[in-house]
Parts: structure tokens; sequence; C-alpha cells
């Protein structure tokens, strides 16, 4: 039996009043709890690997491991690591007419942080933002995704044994929960999720004046320049793209190279895919798409680039096993790809890539800003000034050089969007303000010249005036 939902608006309430109650959380309270998360993660890692995997239908324990709960416990262990320098007073100057006083900001925890997670990283997307809530010192509420209902049911257990509900409490339920979630009046609201879902939160959010954090997707790009090492690119974007089956939010989502470089590129990639996956699409490494609706768009999408002229080819090996399995999609190259088909409209989230062919450097810059900016952005070659015109010209969220997926790792990184793709970050100190109040405070010295602009004004206030605005 179930349990029974909170009464949502009621458990707000109990966590504010807590928060009022005791207080904004010391030093050692905070690394304790941040202890105690990352304690609770590693004490269940087993039976997170096998929910996961329940929800996914398969999802290999080893992807679980590295690509949530590793990266979890890294963020985590940096978060008790730097908390000290994070929580420090911080001196600012002081105008010199009142430098006799002192000015600081002073970091305050918010109070109730609302986190909204999405199924993909079901994990790893709920406690990273906890942990950052953690360690500014506030409280939470977390609503996990429906599509991942045992991995959700699990968080839930897992964190009602390791806090008290008046801390930290996961608030399960399908689509009408999270609308009632993102209404509420927290302190801040951090969402993961799709472009479309976010601009419903921003709207709910913005009726309490909420602030939001909102780490959306978008269409990543990678980019191969002149002078590239086409074998370790197409490595490189094979492991981000087919990590988790492509549902990363951050997988590169279609390639632009040289259209001289396309056939070699298209033969790197398949020969890479082979040595990711040499049991093919059915082997234990390769994910399964998440749901029967995830899995139809896909095939949808394909389809119609196929209709519309491109030229659809599935790579590594075995790629026919995939029938085999329910809801497995195998490696998909999608050549010939334009702006008509919706492969190229919408974020793609599974396991196909386009590659976009490019005659000048200056095209593809272009063809990249003519879209919404994007969460990432993987370039590929050497350091020159081609790589120096692509930075200096595209802005996204993120970018790895000669990599993929690599930046959302480096925990002293912020890591957020930018227009579409998202508004606000969190990891590094990015995130500890971004779940923090900077109080700014002024204590003036004993003398100060502000005394000499009140009134009754006189000869003296003139010349004072007359010193700063002449």
């Amino acid at each position: 039996m179930s349990e029974p939902a909170y009464d949502l608006p009621a458990l707000l309430a109990r966590q504010r009043a807590a928060f009022f109650r005791d207080g904004p959380p010391s030093l050692e309270a905070r690394r304790a709890d941040l202890r105690k998360l990352r304690a609770a993660v590693v004490g269940t890692r087993a039976a997170i690997e096998a929910a996961v995997n329940q929800d996914f239908g398969h999802r290999s324990r080893h992807e679980t491991a590295t690509m949530e709960l590793m990266t979890l416990t890294m963020g985590i262990d940096y978060l008790i690591r730097r908390l000290p320098r994070f929580m420090r007073r911080e001196r600012r100057h002081v105008a010199w007419p009142l430098r006799l006083g002192g000015a600081w900001v002073e970091w305050q925890p918010l109070g109730i942080v609302g986190i909204i997670s999405p199924w993909n990283y079901p994990v790893s997307l709920a406690l990273m933002p906890l942990a950052t809530a953690l360690a500014a010192g506030n409280r939470a509420v977390i609503k996990p995704s429906e599509i991942t209902p045992v991995t959700s049911a699990l968080l839930k257990s897992m964190l009602s044994e390791a806090f008290g509900d008046e801390q930290v409490a996961v608030t399960t339920g399908g689509v009408e929960v999270g609308r009632t979630f993102a209404a509420l009046p927290f302190d801040h609201l951090v969402f993961t999720g799709s472009t479309l879902v976010g601009r419903a939160v921003m709207r709910a959010a913005a009726e309490n004046l909420t602030p939001v954090t909102l780490e959306l997707g978008g269409k990543s790009p990678a980019i191969l320049v002149a002078g590239a090492d086409i074998a370790s690119a197409a490595a490189a974007i094979a492991y981000g793209k087919l990590a988790n089956s492509g549902q990363t939010c951050i997988a590169p989502d279609y390639a632009l190279a040289p259209e001289d470089g396309i056939d070699a590129f298209a033969a790197a990639y398949s020969k890479a895919v082979a040595a990711l996956y040499p049991k093919g699409p059915t082997g234990a490494d390769f994910t399964a798409i998440v749901d029967d609706k995830q899995f139809a768009r896909l095939n949808a999408l394909i389809d119609d680039a196929r209709n519309k002229g491109a030229r659809i080819v599935t790579v590594g090996v075995k790629h026919e096993t995939a029938l085999e399995r329910p809801r497995t999609l195998a490696p998909t190259l999608v050549l010939g790809a334009n702006d008509s088909m919706r492969i190229m409209q919408e974020e793609i989230f599974g396991p196909v890539l386009p590659v976009i062919p490019y005659r000048a450097l200056d095209d593809a810059i272009a063809a990249l800003n003519g879209r919404p900016r994007p969460l990432a952005l993987y370039l590929f070659g050497p350091d020159d000034a081609d790589r120096a015109k692509v930075l200096a010209r595209t802005t996204s969220g993120n970018v790895t050089i000669n990599g993929t997926l690599l930046h959302y790792a480096q925990d002293d990184l912020p890591f957020g969007g930018i227009g579409a793709s998202g508004i606000g970050a969190y990891h590094g100190r990015e995130g500890f303000r971004a779940l923090s109040h900077g109080k700014g405070v002024f204590e003036p010295g004993r003398w100060n010249a502000s005394a000499l602009l009140r009134a009754p004004y006189g000869w003296i206030a003139d010349r004072v005036l007359g010193f700063f605005l002449r």
C-alpha cells in the first residue's frame, strides 16, 4: 500500500516554521548533513542501481554508478571541502568619504528550496540540487519524476530515513502534483527538464515571485573544425551521445563537420560505437529508452527524416538485435538532415545523431547562432584561430573542448544554460550563491562625510557638493 501524499502547503509551513525556529545551521551542521546524504547514497548503491534499471527496462549498473553516483559523491565532497570558504563573510570596498566604516556581504540561507527533478538521471539530478541547498543552509522538498516511479519511491524512503521531513521531504505523484508543487511559495525553485515544462514552471513561480533556476536542454552541437582528429572526435561524440542511450540533457544532439570529411567521420563513428558496445545494443552496457512514448517519438523522428530525404544508417555491430529487447534503439546516424526535418527542430534525447556538412567555418557558426542557445557546445580541433573564433562568436551554457559531457563533472565550474536552455546555474561557488541571499552590511565609522550633508544646509554642504559634482 502506497504512503499517503503530503499536504504540500502544510508541509511547506512546517519546514518554514522549523527554519525560523532553529535559525541558520552552523558550518559543522551543514557538513554533517552533507556527510549524512553521502552515506545514504553510498549505502543504498545496490538498491539505486536496481531501481533505475527497473524503471528504464535496462540500464547498466556501471552507467548508473558512473554517471550518477560517482559524480554526485564527488560534488558532495567538493561542497564539504569548500564550504568554509563559501560561507565566509566577504569584505567589500568602502566609498572613500566613508572609508572609516566597514562593508561586507553575509551569505544567508534563503529558507525552503523546491526541487523538481527529471527522469533521465533520476538520482543525481534530484540529489545534487539537494546537496547544494543543504550546503547553503536551506531545507528542501523534492518532486521527482513520475516516469521513474521505482527510483522516486526509493529516494523518498532513503531520504526519510536520513532526514526528518521538517528538513528534507520527497513528494511523489504525477502532473497535477507537479503543477501544485510549482505554484507553492518556495524561497527558490530548481527545475531540471524540458524547455516546454520549464516555461510552465516559471509562470507558476512568478505568481509568488519565487526565483527560479531552470536547467533545460536544447540541441547541443558538436563541431569539428579544420585539423580536428576525426577518430578521436568520433570516439568522444559516440561516448557522449550513447551514454544513457542519449537520454542526457547535455548529450551532443547533432554534429557539424567539414563537407569533405563527412564520410570519414561516419566511418570513424561506427568504429567507435563498435568499440564502446562490442555486444551491440542488447549488450549489458547499452541502455533502453525509458518508456513507450519516448521510443515512439524517436522512431517518428527517424521516419520523418527518412521520408524527407535523409539517409539513415545504423552503426556499430549487431544493430539488428535491437529488436530483441523492448524499447531498444540501435545507434543511428542521420546523413543529409536539414531544417525541414523534425529531428533538426526538436531535442533528440536518444541514440540518434544527425551529421551536418558545412563549407566554411563562418557557415557553421551562422548555423549555430541561428538556433536557440544550447546548454552545451563541443568543439573539436587544435588550439588555433578557428577554435578562438568559435568560442568568441558563439554562446552556450558550457563548453567542453575535444571531449563531451566532461564539463559537468568539474565541480568548480558553474553548470547552467542560457536563454531557451536555462536560467541561472548551480555547481561550484555559483550554486551556493544561487541558493543563498548575499546580504550587504555597512557599519559607518565614528566619523564620516555624510554628516556634512545633513540639514540645515549651508556653505559646507555647497563645498562638498561642489567637490563631488565638479
